[in-house]
C-alpha cells in the first residue's frame, strides 16, 4: 500500500486529523470519495482476523483476572499452557487500540511457546478498551505517564509472585507498547528480557538504568520511530546494556499485525516472531 496513505492514517489515528479532513485528503489520493471509502475496510484493523490460536485451544488455559495497580485493580487477559510446571512470564502491552481480539491472541500464542502470559488493560483508568478500537487512540493520549508505567511494573510484580512462575520475567510490546516495553526495561530492575516492536526510544540518559537483554525490532519504512534509533543505540553501547536489533525493510510500522491486511508483513512479522521466542527462550528457561 501507497506509504503516502499509509502516513496520513497515522496522522488520523494521532488525531491530528478529524475524520472529515482525513477522507477528503485521502480521496485525493486515490482519486475519489468512494475510492477512499473502498480503502477504509484495508487501513483499519478487522478483528475477525485475530485468532491463530483459538480461544478455546485445548492446549491452553485462560482467563481473565484483575491485579492490584497504581491506580487500582486493572482487568488482564491471562494464558498459559496446561500442566503443573513452573514456567517463566511474560507481559504483553498492546498497541494504542487497547486490549483487542487481536492481542489476546497474540497472549495466546506466547502462551504455547511455554509461558505465563499476562496482557493488561492499560485504559483501565479511562474505562478500559473501548468497544470501538478506533476510539483507544484518542484514550491513550490521555493517559497519565508515571502510572501506567507503575500499572505495568505491578504486572511484573504479579507474574514474578505467581505461583505457576519461576520469577524469571520478560516483556513484549507493540506500536505504543514497545515504547512502554521501552519504559518498563528502564523502569524494573526485574525483567530479564524485553522485546520492543518498532517503539519509541527512551530517554538516553534513562537508558544506563536497564539491566534486562533487549531485543529491538524496527520497520525500514517507519521514519517517525527510526529517527531515534541513532541517539538510542549510541546510549546502549556507552552503558554496556546487552541488545540486538533488527531492521525490517520494506515493511511498515505495525507489521506484525496480521489483521491489518494494509499494514502487515507476513515474511517480516514470521521472522520477527521466531527470533522473539527464540530470544524469549534463551534469556528466560536458562
Amino acid at each position: 500500500m501507497a506509504e503516502k496513505i499509509i502516513d496520513l492514517y497515522d496522522e488520523y489515528t494521532r488525531q491530528l486529523l478529524d475524520r472529515r479532513q482525513f477522507l477528503g485528503r485521502l480521496s485525493v489520493l486515490t482519486g475519489s470519495i468512494a475510492g477512499a471509502i473502498a480503502l477504509l475496510p484495508l487501513l483499519e484493523n478487522n478483528h475477525a482476523k485475530a485468532e491463530v490460536v483459538s480461544k478455546d485451544d485445548p492446549r491452553l488455559y485462560t482467563e481473565r483476572i484483575k491485579y492490584p495497580g497504581a491506580t487500582g485493580e486493572v482487568p488482564a487477559y491471562l494464558a498459559r499452557p496446561k500442566g503443573d510446571e513452573k514456567i517463566p512470564g511474560v507481559v504483553v502491552i498492546h498497541e494504542n487500540r487497547g486490549l483487542v481480539p487481536h492481542i489476546e491472541d497474540v497472549t495466546r500464542r506466547v502462551a504455547l511457546e511455554g509461558f505465563l502470559a499476562l496482557a493488561p488493560d492499560a485504559l483501565t483508568p479511562l474505562g478500559g478498551t473501548p468497544e470501538d478500537p478506533e476510539k483507544a487512540p484518542s484514550l491513550i493520549q490521555k493517559l497519565e505517564s508515571q502510572s501506567t508505567i507503575q500499572n505495568y511494573l505491578a504486572a511484573v510484580k504479579y507474574l514474578k509472585t505467581q505461583r505457576a512462575s519461576t520469577g524469571k520475567i520478560g516483556v513484549i510490546g507493540f506500536c505504543w507498547g514497545g515504547a512502554m516495553a521501552n519504559q518498563v526495561a528502564v523502569h524494573s530492575p526485574d525483567v530479564l528480557a524485553v522485546v520492543p516492536y518498532y517503539g519509541r526510544q527512551p530517554a538516553s540518559e534513562d537508558v544506563p538504568k536497564i539491566k534486562a537483554s533487549l531485543l529491538l525490532h524496527y520497520a525500514g519504512l517507519d521514519e517517525g520511530i527510526n529517527k531515534g534509533i541513532p541517539a538510542y543505540e549510541e546510549a546502549l553501547k556507552k552503558a554496556s546494556i546487552d541488545y540486538k536489533m533488527y531492521m525490517y525493510e520494506g515493511a511498515q510500522h505495525a507489521f506484525n499485525n496480521d489483521t491489518n491486511p494494509g499494514r502487515y508483513n507476513k515474511e517480516a512479522a514470521l521472522l520477527a516472531w521466531q527470533r522473539t521466542i527464540s530470544f524469549l527462550k534463551e534469556k528466560l528457561k536458562k
